[in-house]
């Protein structure tokens, strides 16, 4: 049974499953990849183990997150039947990825609460230098939002912070009764691959960068002008967005992650 106050809605549809398992390289009737660095897969709220079986048949180890003790034991069964799998009851907020992946490579998959979506990945940003692919299934309202583009409604903070640390596609988009109990929205499964724009920028500091472009993003219908007219001489701000031929009109919504960098570095 699913618990609400844990944002439950378990992948119940056998076929929805299969085409996430061939979207992530994991099905058993697709060809994987040959790969250079030993990895292993880290699994974020495995449920039932809709997904586990699949990940556990590419022979890699997997590490299965699940913070509900009620579907712990099901999972520790499906353990005993694969050794390459290991249940670690408790939250991936605490988890210390680094610790668990003991010096492999990081895969991560997760069929995310969707409340929780921007904590989750802010915390697997934070490990960005050990993971080389995130897999999640959210909200697809959620989904829009880490792939929209400059100039585009959904384009915002979490888009930059996305794009900042990997390169975000939506693979799939799944209907509500992919799921059971079926939420009322639709979903997506976001594929991203690590490194993103960071790898080309190569920022001495990331985090002021992005605490600089949460602040650019802080009311997003008001100019960079007003905005940064706090962390910065306004004079300053004026002269560099004309330098940068942004105008003192423009916004963040307007800029590109690399446009972002270019007026951080010119105002810090």
């Amino acid at each position: 049974m699913a618990r609400q106050r844990l944002g439950q809605h378990f992948l119940h549809d056998v076929g929805w499953r299969e085409q996430i398992a061939r979207a992530i390289r994991v099905s058993r009737h697709a060809p994987r990849r040959n790969e250079e660095r030993p990895y292993c897969w880290i699994e974020i709220g495995a449920g039932h183990g809709e997904m586990t079986e699949h990940l556990v048949a590419t022979g890699a180890p997997v590490y299965a997150v699940e913070l509900d003790p009620a579907l712990v034991a099901k999972l520790q069964r499906l353990a005993t039947r694969n050794p390459n799998l290991t249940v670690m009851p408790g939250d991936v907020l605490e988890t210390d990825l680094a610790a668990v992946a003991a010096g492999r490579r990081i895969k991560l998959y997760g069929n995310l609460p969707y409340y929780i979506t921007s904590p989750i990945l802010h915390r697997f940003f934070e490990r960005a230098d050990l993971i080389d692919e995130i897999h999640i299934v959210i909200q697809l309202e959620v989904a829009l939002r880490l792939v929209a583009q400059p100039r585009t409604r959904d384009y915002g903070y979490i888009s930059v912070l996305t794009q900042y640390f990997s390169r975000p596609t939506i693979a799939l988009e799944l209907p509500p009764g992919a799921f059971q109990p079926p939420p009322e929205v639709d979903s997506a499964l976001v594929s991203l691959k690590l490194p993103g724009e960071n790898a080309k920028l190569q920022l001495a500091n990331g985090d002021k960068f992005l605490a600089f472009v949460k602040t650019c993003f802080a009311q997003k219908r008001k100019t960079l002008m007003n905005n940064l007219r706090g962390s910065a001489n306004p004079q300053r701000i004026q002269q560099t967005l004309v330098d940068l031929h942004l105008g003192v009109t423009a916004r963040a919504e307007e800029l590109s992650v690399s446009e972002l960098a270019e007026l951080y570095g010119r105002l810090s």
